[in-house]
């Protein structure tokens, strides 16, 4: 078997694996391997993830120009080659949109760090890229703050990117995430999420350089003073629209609930996210507030 048939049934494997986990519905998500300096495989358009054969892939040149196969490749391709063309040593790329990641994705929640070893080592941190229709350039641009400093990016609005010097590895990253994620939503529904010592943190970062891996963190002038500042990532948050609400980073601010009507009023217009229960609980709670204040 030549080497590209491998790896169109390696892109099959990897779509079998994104469908099973329930990361792509239907016919989302597209998947690619670099094969040479002007030579990419990648799934194609409106065609489940789940049920690929190697005759179903495209080939497509740099320019996200198809030059081969049956079916019509994907629009989100060019996400795919700019992310190519920015790092030379990748050769494949896992689009697709795990539930529990796509979550922060649509909240716009930042994703916080230092709470449990394995993301903090075999991720870093993650950031979310600003919202753009997919499909065309400017998408695949949303990418270029960040696409030099990790290996997985969260698409606002929209889903996951990640990607690796072969494809499974770039398919862990991104069950690794949405593992994450689930976690951080359960956790927060317990009450909130406890966030390790600073020192702790730094004992990760650590690790995560001695099993090779770049970090920006390492860069920061003086991140370890608060876990607050345990973030790189955090002047691009006005631009993507970010606000940490559910998983607060200063210990000393609590998770938005029903008992602080001001802070759930403006969650309230921003997301729509309370219950009928909470929104009575609220309206009543301003009520009286306005009362005792016309007293």
């Amino acid at each position: 078997m030549s080497d590209m048939k491998i790896q169109k049934q390696d892109i099959c494997d990897i779509g079998k694996r994104i469908y099973s986990k329930g990361f792509a519905a239907a016919n989302e998500g597209n998947l690619s391997i670099r094969v040479d300096d002007n030579t990419v495989l990648c799934t194609p358009t409106r065609h489940c993830k789940g049920f690929m054969t190697p005759d179903d892939i495209c080939t497509v040149d740099m320019t996200g120009k198809q030059v081969a196969g049956k079916l019509k490749r994907t629009s989100e391709v060019l996400l795919h080659i700019e992310i190519y063309r920015q790092r030379p040593e990748i050769t494949s790329v896992v689009h697709c949109h795990p539930p529990y990641a796509t979550a922060f994705a649509v909240a716009h929640e930042p994703i916080p760090n230092c709470v449990l070893p394995e993301p903090d080592i075999f991720l870093g941190e993650v950031p979310i890229a600003a919202y753009a229709t997919p499909g065309n350039q400017n998408f695949a641009e949303t990418i270029l703050p960040f696409v030099d400093r990790t290996n997985i990016i969260v698409l606002a609005n929209h889903g996951t990117v990640s990607y690796e010097s072969d494809i499974e590895t770039a398919y862990w990253l991104t069950e690794i995430l949405d593992a994450y994620c689930r976690i951080l939503i359960l956790a927060r529904q317990l009450g909130g999420i406890r966030y390790l010592p600073i020192e702790k943190g730094r004992e990760l970062l650590a690790m995560r350089k001695d099993w090779g891996f770049s970090d920006p963190r390492s860069e920061a002038a003086d991140w370890s003073k608060n876990i607050a500042d345990f973030a790189s990532f955090k002047s691009s948050w006005p631009n993507s629209e970010l606000e940490q609400l559910a998983f607060p980073a200063h210990p000393s601010v609590r998770p938005v609930s029903s008992h602080d009507p001001e802070k759930l009023a403006s969650r309230t217009r921003r997301a729509g996210d309370v219950s009928m229960e909470q929104l009575v609980e609220l309206i009543a709670e301003r009520v009286v507030k306005k009362l005792r204040e016309g007293n």
